[in-house]
C-alpha cells in the first residue's frame, strides 16, 4: 500500500492523471469499451473499469478499458 501511494504521489507530480471513474459518461477519446450491458437506466455511462488509464496534461496515454450501459 505504501509503495503504491508513493507511485501514485511521483506520477501526480510529474503530471500524469487516472483515467477511469464509474457512473460517468462513456467517451470514446478516453475509454476503450470491451463489454457492454444492458441497463436503460445508466445508459450511456461506464458501470466497470477493469482497467484504468492515464494521460499526460491533455493527451491520452493509455485508455481506460471499462463495461459500458446501452
Amino acid at each position: 500500500e505504501l509503495i503504491k501511494k508513493q507511485f501514485d504521489t511521483a506520477l501526480k507530480s510529474l503530471g500524469i492523471e487516472e483515467i477511469g471513474e464509474k457512473d460517468i459518461e462513456f467517451d470514446p477519446n478516453i475509454h476503450h469499451a470491451v463489454m457492454r450491458i444492458e441497463d436503460e437506466e445508466n445508459s450511456g455511462k461506464v458501470v466497470e473499469v477493469f482497467q484504468k488509464g492515464y494521460k499526460f496534461k491533455e493527451r491520452v496515454i493509455r485508455c481506460a478499458m471499462v463495461k459500458v450501459a446501452e
